[in-house]
């Protein structure tokens, strides 16, 4: 069993801790079993503190037909997933500016059908000034643990205490 440290905020923030990549993973799919669609998630960290594994997790949570193919699109860019719903995974990492982001195509990703997940967030936070952000901070705590700071989510994510 997996257990979760969460604590939650008055303003719907949550802080969590995982202690393995499986904790990550898991957190992930507990996540992505409640997206609805048309959520935009940005997710935002140092090299290594978790980003990806929190996105197999999303993948796994919605249904994903193959979540082990859930890797960094650090040259592509941009993975696509299909699930209950779809999954767009971009990589900013390599992106230089906001205008580079939207000739993506950065809005046609977003739609009802769709969960938004945008690692490097903070390289493109100026094109997502106007749209209703989950950001999630991820950090290194030790060597596997890691501190995963929710903000902004919607009122439908309910993590359990385990």
């Amino acid at each position: 069993m997996i257990t979760l440290g969460i604590e939650k905020f008055e303003l719907m923030e949550f802080e969590i801790v995982t202690k393995s990549v499986e904790e990550t993973i898991e957190l992930g799919r507990e996540f992505g079993s409640q997206l609805k669609g048309a959520e935009i998630i940005g997710l935002v960290g140092p090299l290594g503190s978790g980003k990806t594994n929190f996105v197999k997790g999303v993948a796994v949570g919605l249904g994903a037909e193959d979540s082990r193919a859930v890797n960094s699109p650090t040259f592509v860019i941009v993975n696509e997933y299909t699930g209950r719903l779809d999954v767009y995974h971009i990589d900013a990492y390599r992106i230089n500016s906001a205008d580079e982001f939207e000739m993506l195509g950065f809005d046609d990703y977003c739609w009802a059908g769709s969960v938004v997940l945008i690692e490097w967030a903070d390289k493109v936070m100026a094109s997502l000034a106007n749209v209703n952000l989950i950001e999630i901070e991820f950090s290194h705590v030790e060597q596997f643990k890691r501190r995963i700071y929710i903000k902004n989510p919607p009122s439908y994510i309910v993590f359990k205490q385990r």
